[in-house]
């Protein structure tokens, strides 16, 4: 009999795992550590910039753009694979 419930229990958590996600697996951007931490390296690099003589314009503004293009490729990375489970589409939604 023991056997029976241990099959039954099987089967059950099978079906739990099949039912669709309610939720995304990856958090809003700004609820992240990473946006958190971008914008404190930005803030930094371009206080640094207005500060310092030795480090122009040009070199704060192509760091910016570098951390921003990390930060793009990490979201890309932690969202790939997944899918979208909300409800709002802004694109096919009815105004």
């Amino acid at each position: 009999m023991a056997a029976t419930e241990t099959a039954e229990q099987l089967r059950g958590n099978a079906r739990s795992s099949a039912t669709p996600r309610t939720q995304d697996e990856t958090k809003l951007s700004f609820k992240t550590t990473e946006f958190w931490a971008m914008g404190g390296v930005i803030a930094a690099i371009l206080i640094a910039s207005a500060v310092s003589d030795s480090l122009g314009d040009v070199r704060a503004w192509t760091l910016v753009a570098a951390v921003a293009i990390g930060y793009m490729i990490s979201r890309g990375l932690a969202k790939s694979g997944t899918k979208y489970v909300g409800t709002e589409d802004s694109l096919s939604r009815s105004h």
